[in-house]
């Protein structure tokens, strides 16, 4: 078992300090078994880290112009940009 130190806001130290004497545990106990409850609540998924990029725009019914027009119109109606 590996010894370590770590910093808590004083809050979260007493309502951490307060649960563990509730359920008669360690303090240390406590930290150990919230992180295997978050560990299994957040699994590690080596996918989750595949680098992202937009989804491709959905028609959402426009009927006169596509993504790219409607983009170019966008861009076109933009106030000027000050140097």
């Amino acid at each position: 078992m590996i010894k370590t130190q770590i910093q808590l806001p004083d809050e979260l130290y007493h309502r951490a300090k307060a649960f563990a004497k509730t359920r008669e545990w360690s303090l240390a106990e406590t930290f150990r078994r919230a992180a295997e409850d978050m560990f299994e609540t957040y699994p590690h998924h080596p996918d989750s880290f595949k680098e992202w990029s937009f989804p491709e725009p959905r028609n959402l019914g426009w009927k006169t112009m596509d993504a790219r027009e409607m983009h170019r119109v966008t861009m076109d109606d933009m106030e000027p940009q000050l140097p």
